[in-house]
């Protein structure tokens, strides 16, 4: 069980990482917030130590995504929020959020894995042990989420 000091320390260096999973798969800041809280709460009642930050960072993807997964599952929620209507920047350079906002128009089969690909910057095997899929799917996914973010690119 993680020290009120290691919790602390965790929360602040990886809750941007979890948050942005979370909206990633939600597209909606409150869900991806619900997500987030829900999966610090998981954090702070892990009895399993960790070995390293990575091993943490890689715990903290897997719980995310599991709790989106939980999340999504409710037969309450049947909403999905576009970015445009809740636009809240995820990053600071202007050009980062706009192909930000661009990857978000993809179906989450692609999105998800682009976004853990480019932006948290895991490998191929990593994403399929995170997302639970082959290795080959997840190249295939990834080929075909660039196809699709090149199109959209060239039509805007």
């Amino acid at each position: 069980m993680l020290t009120e000091k290691e919790f602390t320390e965790a929360v602040e260096q990886h809750l941007d990482m979890v948050y942005r999973i979370a909206l990633n798969w939600f597209r909606s800041p409150p869900d991806a917030e619900d997500a987030a809280q829900n999966t610090m709460l998981r954090l702070w009642r892990a009895e399993k130590p960790f070995a390293d930050g990575e091993h943490l960072r890689r715990w903290l993807a897997r719980v995310t995504l599991n709790e989106c997964k939980r999340i999504s599952a409710n037969p309450w929620r049947h909403r999905m929020v576009s970015m445009e209507i809740c636009p809240e920047p995820v990053f600071s350079d202007p050009a980062r959020q706009t192909l930000f906002q661009d990857v978000m128009e993809l179906p989450g089969k692609y999105r998800v894995p682009l976004y853990l690909y480019y932006y948290e910057g895991y490998g191929v095997r990593e994403i399929g042990e995170l997302l639970g899929m082959k290795t080959s799917t997840v190249q295939t996914r990834l080929a075909r989420a660039r196809e699709k973010l090149k199109t959209q690119l060239e039509e805007a």
